[in-house]
């Protein structure tokens, strides 16, 4: 039977009820668990989820594998996700009676891309709360997703391995972590910078300082001062 037939009805509410009763019974020892709920049709519905999940889709190398995951996630076998600085832990249900492990390891970002992203952003970022909403110029936008020098992880800088028999380097458990990655990004998009091990803040210190530096100077003012991160978050709302 073809992978459409298999997941489209055969096995669609064992599946989901198979999810259920493992998260009702991991619940009862995991109080921090955090399962990946999709509440409707899209696995991500903003900038930060989106476009990770676009990055995902770009890998050539797994093409015929990551669109697996899509419906695991959908129906709720991602029953814990747990997102870290430079790696992510996730219980994924399959067909077997446990669920199985999955860890993903990513690179942390080259500082050189980093250094590169930071001056040509350089007080053109307005507020957290754009840099979080994805709500920058267009240019920003493909910085940011470049394949090469953007902030997102290319193929060879994402490692992966899943408890599950499946000989495949990337099975249908460790796609569904990692579209589950995108969902918890449309959620809180600062842990993308989290798993990225990169200082969101240092993005948003350097437009402050720039402004800042401009107020000072149309206000006739001579000043050698240097904002601190407590001044950046008083400036900010934060």
């Amino acid at each position: 039977m073809g992978y459409y037939g298999y997941y489209e009805y055969v096995s669609v509410s064992e599946r989901k009820e198979k999810a259920k009763k493992s998260l009702e019974k991991l619940k009862k020892t995991r109080p921090n668990i955090s399962p990946v709920i999709i509440p409707g049709r899209s696995i991500a519905v903003k900038w930060w989820g989106k476009a990770w999940n676009v990055n995902l889709e770009s890998y050539a190398d797994y093409s015929n594998r990551i669109g697996r995951g899509k419906s695991y996630v959908r129906n709720g076998a991602v029953l814990d996700l747990q997102i870290k600085e430079g790696r992510v832990e996730a219980l994924v249900q399959g067909s077997g009676s446990k669920p199985y492990n999955v860890e993903i390891i990513i690179d942390k970002l080259n500082e050189t891309k980093w250094k590169n992203i930071t001056e040509i952003c350089n007080g053109k970022i307005d507020t957290m709360e754009t840099l979080l909403l994805g709500e920058f110029p267009n240019e920003f936008n493909q910085l940011f997703s470049d394949s090469s020098n953007g902030l997102f992880p290319s193929s060879k800088e994402i490692h992966f391995k899943c408890s599950c028999p499946d000989s495949a380097k990337m099975c249908k458990h460790i796609a569904a972590a990692l579209y589950g990655i995108g969902a918890r990004l449309d959620e809180n998009p600062i842990l993308f910078f989290r798993l990225r091990e990169i200082d969101f803040q240092e993005l948003l210190k350097k437009s402050m300082e720039e402004k800042m530096q401009s107020m000072l100077k149309n206000a006739n003012k001579k000043s050698e001062r240097t904002i601190d991160d407590g001044d950046v978050f008083d400036l900010f709302g934060i």
